[in-house]
């Protein structure tokens, strides 16, 4: 047989027919966001997802299925009320809460989840970024997009290493069920017998949960048209916190992505050392900290601390309840008609995130150290 008649014999050759061509680059990119929360995250979501808002991106937002019914049709009334996302359409609600256990694997299939709805509803969107209402910005949507503008649109920022450290038998070896994938009510994930070695098959890799990833990998992780993808998941099913390790394994085993992986989430996390399970929570003593980093995002917040406060007065230029001001905004109040979306007006924030990405791009090409 020649290749071609062989590759007429198997399915991947007819899915990678099928899938979608990437959209035509415009000059400025659209980033599409999941922002998600649990029982009493309504007003933290809210707050954020405003301060996040920008007419020319797209949101997924969802409350999990432990939140109260009346927390998710208040959200869901506020979105349809809201005069702005009434008439732009770019704000979508997961009205069907899914289940999610942080620990175990109904993260991850709750991003996929939001993935697919973005990559059906919307066809023309560069970058997926994921967020948790615990996170708020640090640049303004401008800011964001002009210093995206520049950059290639197949680069992942995922932090990463294949160093596991204490994770090799604390989170690859040990077994574990997560009840999110079969109850209605949460509880923790429990512990099966034996053990698992380490596989073979593939390299392991942990990092962060939070992640900007480019589109083509996106549509990768849902096609899986080689069946890496899938495989993964099933492996990640009963993985200890697999939301810090299934996409940075399928990117690093993927010979077509491995190589636009930047080592970086883009966000600003306090741990202790070593790290624990959750991160320290930001206040206002962390604010230079927080600047010093040029990073676009930080986490994790109390609800409505006088940092975010401190936040969007320095950094954002937000106030009341506001939209983040930009050069869309039009009407009086101001930002309450939609100018041109196109329009930017980047400020100091894109100055701190041009240089903590250059210096990022810069490492990445000339150390090789992608996927190590």
């Amino acid at each position: 047989m020649t290749n071609n008649q062989a590759s007429s014999y198997f399915v991947e050759a007819k899915i990678k027919q099928l899938a979608p061509s990437p959209p035509i680059n415009p000059p400025i990119p659209r980033f599409a966001y999941l922002i998600s929360g649990s029982k009493g995250d309504l007003e933290k979501l809210w707050r954020s997802l405003r301060a996040l808002y920008h007419p020319w991106n797209y949101y997924v937002i969802h409350l999990d299925l432990e939140s109260y019914v009346q927390e998710r049709l208040e959200l869901a009334l506020r979105v349809e009320k809201d005069p702005i996302f009434s008439q732009v359409g770019n704000v979508h609600m997961i009205s069907k809460a899914n289940m999610v256990t942080y620990r175990g694997p109904t993260m991850v299939a709750n991003t996929l989840h939001a993935c697919a709805i973005l990559l059906e509803k919307h066809k023309d969107w560069d970058w997926f970024i994921n967020l948790s209402a615990s996170d708020y910005p640090l640049v303004t949507q401008d800011d964001l997009l002009f210093t995206f503008s520049d950059l290639k649109r197949e680069l992942n920022f995922i932090e990463h290493t294949s160093e596991l450290g204490w994770k090799e038998t604390g989170r690859a070896m040990p077994l574990i069920i997560d009840p999110g994938l079969y109850k209605t009510t949460k509880s923790d994930i429990f512990w099966v017998t034996p053990r698992r070695s380490v596989p073979t098959a593939f390299k392991l890799f942990t990092g962060s949960a939070w992640m900007i990833l480019s589109r083509a990998f996106v549509e990768y992780c849902i096609w899986g048209w080689d069946n890496l993808p899938r495989n993964l998941l099933l492996y990640y099913s009963n993985f200890v916190s697999s939301p810090e390790g299934y996409f940075q394994t399928v990117v690093c085993n993927a010979p077509e992505f491995s190589s636009t992986v930047i080592n970086h989430d883009l966000h600003y996390i306090s741990w202790d050392v070593p790290p624990k399970q959750h991160p320290h929570t930001l206040s206002l003593n962390d604010t230079a900290k927080m600047v010093a980093s040029g990073a676009a995002f930080a986490r994790k917040f109390k609800q409505d601390d006088l940092v975010l406060d401190k936040i969007d007065m320095e950094l954002l230029n937000r106030s009341n309840g506001s939209f983040t001001p930009g050069g869309w905004c039009a009407g009086n109040p101001p930002c309450s008609k939609v100018g041109n979306p196109t329009k930017l007006r980047p400020g100091p924030g894109a100055q701190r995130l041009r240089r903590l990405i250059g210096r990022l791009v810069l490492s990445a090409k000339f150390s090789q150290n992608q996927c190590k």
